[in-house]
């Protein structure tokens, strides 16, 4: 007894490659092949397809062989410690995706957020935790931020200093906020419990919101981080370990290209010398003593930084400047990007 292997519609000359056990048609009524179908066959139907067969295996010790076909897959629990604003538009579009692809999210946020999808059905689950800050506390600090930063003084290298002394007093009012709500987060046991029952798989943090690196370090999972820049590369530098030669690459805020001259790569090594041991985003020293404390041992806030698995770059590669990349960064530019709603 010969098994069959049916061809739909198939026209030409028998491929060489083909087995006796295989018949082709040129034409057959549907109705003949789906109206009766013998005990232990199975049909499969493909149009527009040149070589796709079902195979109709009635021997009961070949059937084993059909787990061959089948692939195992896992779906991960992402936690995520985002960013407001801007940030968290872009962090919004990875965590569709992987919602999309049947992974379990859960955005930890403080109850002074200005996330508003919390409040509104999503496919996320937003974890919810007590501070003593509000949100005007934050949406202030934020504002005053962005006013600073956008009407910098430009194209003189001593006002931009000037003007980075500012932004950097301002920045350290923003970090102790930060700080306060990292503390309420890491010292309220209830939440703490809750994350370590929860058994995450991998943290997705925004590099810019200090926290997600110390929660990975209690929780002992996987870090991913996501990020446009840090002003002076100070984190890609120190925590991620970057090359950024100061003779092609320029320091961010420094508003010079990779073709410098001899007196514009002076002004960048100075720009290097500033960002590396005067300008700080955040008050390092302050958190290297609450990072130490938590975790019971000697470390600093950029180490911690460091044991980042991931770096995802919200830019594209080709806008950068030419220089050196390791492995773990990926450059992720335009995720957010959707097309234009129509004018009203």
């Amino acid at each position: 007894k010969i098994h069959y292997i049916v061809v739909w519609r198939f026209s030409g000359k028998k491929p060489d490659t083909l087995g006796n056990n295989t018949q082709l048609f040129k034409w057959t009524p549907q109705n003949d092949l789906l109206g009766k179908k013998a005990k232990g066959t199975s049909i499969r139907l493909e149009h527009n397809v040149k070589y796709r067969f079902a195979q109709c295996i009635e021997d009961s010790h070949l059937r084993p062989f059909l787990t061959c076909y089948f692939s195992s897959g896992s779906c991960g629990k992402v936690l995520v410690w985002p960013v407001e604003f801007s940030h968290w538009m872009n962090m919004k579009a990875v965590l569709d995706e992987l919602v999309m692809r049947g992974h379990e999210v859960t955005v930890l946020i403080s109850s002074a957020s200005t996330i508003t999808d919390a409040k509104k059905p999503s496919a996320f689950k937003f974890e919810i935790f007590p501070v003593s800050l509000t949100k005007d506390d934050f949406e202030i600090a934020v504002k005053n931020l962005l006013e600073k930063w956008t009407y910098m003084a430009k194209n003189s290298f001593w006002t931009n200093v000037s003007s980075f002394r500012e932004l950097r007093s301002l920045l350290f009012e923003f970090s102790g906020m930060l700080m306060k709500v990292c503390k309420e987060v890491v010292l309220n046991k209830k939440v703490m419990t809750k994350l370590q029952e929860s058994r995450f798989d991998v943290l997705l943090a925004d590099a810019v919101g200090p926290c997600g690196e110390l929660l990975t370090e209690i929780l002992g999972i996987p870090l991913v981080y996501s990020l446009r820049f840090s002003p002076g590369h100070l984190f890609e530098k120190y925590s991620g370990k970057l090359p950024f030669p100061p003779s092609y690459v320029p320091v961010m805020f420094s508003e010079l290209s990779d073709h410098m001259t001899f007196m514009e790569r002076v002004k960048n090594m100075i720009y290097v010398l500033y960002f590396d041991f005067w300008f700080q985003t955040f008050d390092e020293k302050a958190w290297d003593e609450f990072y130490s404390e938590v975790l019971g041992r000697p470390t600093t806030f950029l180490e911690t930084i460091g044991k980042a698995d991931m770096w995802l770059i919200r830019t594209y590669w080709d806008f950068e400047f030419p220089r050196p990349v390791l492995p773990n960064f990926e450059f992720v530019g335009g995720l957010h990007c959707k097309p234009a709603k129509p004018l009203p």
